[in-house]
């Protein structure tokens, strides 16, 4: 019973640190999403190395609570909700809860997930013409041999991963033509390659800040870190 409560504690403590960091960084706009007021946000390049550290049914937990808390605090602005697939692509859940599950767990059925998204895509009339663009959410397939060794290659799977599921959404949810997507190809490659370094450097990041903690005994033990990222070891 001991034990259990100083996990749960730990969990928790681990959980309320994500938030407020998480929170933060919600308020640091990078980008609209295309035709809406929704943003891109620093919060992209942080928040998939949630369950990594927390597992990921609390990693998801951590971003639904972030991502919810920051559209209250801001009055759900950007979010629309003229149709259920508007509201889904706009409050971006589904991609962010798919970021996490693909960086933090080694499982390759998660390629399920941008397999689907490819297929969802395609059977659109307007994506079926600008079949092209997910080549992109091949990248996953591409790097996934490669993820247990390259942090980079991780984070590419996440991120790109997390992309189509959205993209999925979003050609279903609002009018688009292929002309549209095709402008987005440079985007999409620059902007996810930016989020790929930023969750990476995430990571390294909250392992040696949570290290620190650790063994200066300011949180409980229970988390699993990368020591290899450590910079200062024990």
């Amino acid at each position: 019973m001991t034990i259990n409560l100083l996990k749960n504690r730990s969990k928790f403590l681990y959980l309320a640190v994500f938030v407020v960091l998480g929170f933060v960084l919600l308020q640091f706009p990078v980008n609209n999403l295309a035709g809406t007021r929704a943003k891109l946000t620093f919060f992209d390049m942080f928040y998939p190395v949630s369950g990594a550290f927390l597992g990921s049914i609390w990693g998801m937990a951590a971003v639904g609570l972030m991502q919810v808390a920051n559209l209250a605090f801001h009055g759900f602005d950007g979010v629309k909700a003229t149709s259920l697939l508007a509201f889904l692509a706009t409050v971006r859940l589904l991609p962010m809860i798919t970021g996490v599950a693909v960086f933090s767990k080694p499982d390759k059925r998660l390629l399920t997930l941008p397999l689907l998204a490819i297929i969802a895509f395609l059977a659109n009339p307007v994506g079926r013409e600008a079949w092209y663009f997910t080549l992109l959410w091949v990248i996953p397939f591409a790097v996934w041999p490669f993820r247990e060794r390259f942090l980079a290659a991780r984070s590419l799977a996440s991120t790109f991963s997390s992309h189509s599921v959205g993209g999925a959404i979003w050609v279903w949810a609002f009018p688009t033509t292929a002309a549209f997507w095709t402008g987005l190809v440079p985007v999409v490659i620059l902007e996810r390659s930016i989020f790929a370094l930023g969750i990476s450097a995430s990571f390294i990041l909250m392992t040696n800040i949570l290290g620190y903690l650790s063994a200066k005994n300011l949180l409980p033990k229970g988390v699993t870190l990368a020591k290899k990222y450590l910079i200062v070891k024990k």
